[in-house]
Order: structure tokens, then sequence, then C-alpha cells
């Protein structure tokens, strides 16, 4: 089954094939296991082991690793090509509104009303899980408004930050 897997900005290839796996044209050794009624999996890549957190939302999963949050989307090459038949994106080039992708505390704001951002721009940094994770904007704009305030505690899917599209 082919899939495109698209972690932040960045989208690759990726081929399982039973217990081989190629991303991007690359064979490359892997497991991924669920730690039972915890949001954690632990991964081996080519003998390197890694704990990840793993939520999955609306948008598909917001996946933490070494105090990094990272949005990830999985689609399908059926579903991908399907999208692009019809002209349909899963998100929009910029705008929207920033959301808690998991419970946890408000630790500081990283941006200002009037702030021009990109993809990727630190928004927010959230405690969660006993880690500092850092919220990024998924497109670019201007900061139109913000919902919270340093000290304050925030349930997953709680809007943080407004984005304008400029232009």
């Amino acid at each position: 089954m082919k899939y495109s897997v698209t972690v932040g900005e960045r989208t690759v290839a990726v081929e399982v094939r039973g217990e081989s796996v190629l991303v991007d044209g690359r064979p490359v050794s892997g497991r991924l296991s669920a730690i039972p009624q915890t949001p954690l999996r632990q991964l081996s890549l080519d003998g390197r082991a890694r704990t990840l957190a793993m939520l999955r939302d609306a948008e598909g999963w917001m996946v933490q690793v070494s105090g990094e949050t990272w949005a990830v989307s999985v689609e399908d090459e059926r579903t991908r090509q399907l999208r692009a038949l019809t002209g349909q994106t899963k998100r929009g080039s910029g705008g929207g509104v920033v959301k808690a992708p998991m419970p946890g505390l408000v630790l500081r704001l990283e941006v200002e009303v009037g702030q021009r951002v990109e993809p990727g721009t630190g928004v927010v940094v959230l405690e969660a899980m006993k880690m500092e994770n850092e919220i990024k904007a998924q497109g670019s704009g201007v900061v139109a408004a913000i919902h919270v305030e340093a000290g304050q505690a925030v349930d997953k899917g709680t809007p943080l930050v407004e984005i304008r599209e400029d232009g």
C-alpha cells in the first residue's frame, strides 16, 4: 500500500509491502508498536528506538518526539489521487485557527496580534505530559486574535491563536 505522509511542510512517499517499508524509494527497516492504554508508541527505525506520543485529531495526527510536536497527515494513494482530480486540498495555504493538539498549560505566547507568521512559526508553548511543546502555525498570514494567556489551562481543541490570510 502506498501513502503520502506530510509532517509539517514536508511530504514523503511511504510504501508498505508486508514487513518491508520504502520511504521515498529507500528501504527502511521499521516497526511501530503501541504501548497499551497510553497514547505512546515505540518506533524502531533501522535499529534506533524512539518513544512517540501520538494523538489523533480531525486532520490527522499530532506526534510528539523529544519535546517537539508535529502535525502529521497520512493519505493513501487512492485518496490523494481523488483529491487531486477534484481539486480538493486537505488544508488551506494560510489562515485559520490554531487549536491545542492536547490538554495542557499555556507557558508562553510567542506571537502578538498583527504579527506576520509563516508555516512552522511557533505561536504558543504548551506544557503537556511534563514536556514543553511548541505549537506552530500551519500556514502563513497575520495574527488576528490570541484566545489564551500564559498560565491558562486548555483542553484539546481549545482555540489558541487565529491567523488571517493576507492577500
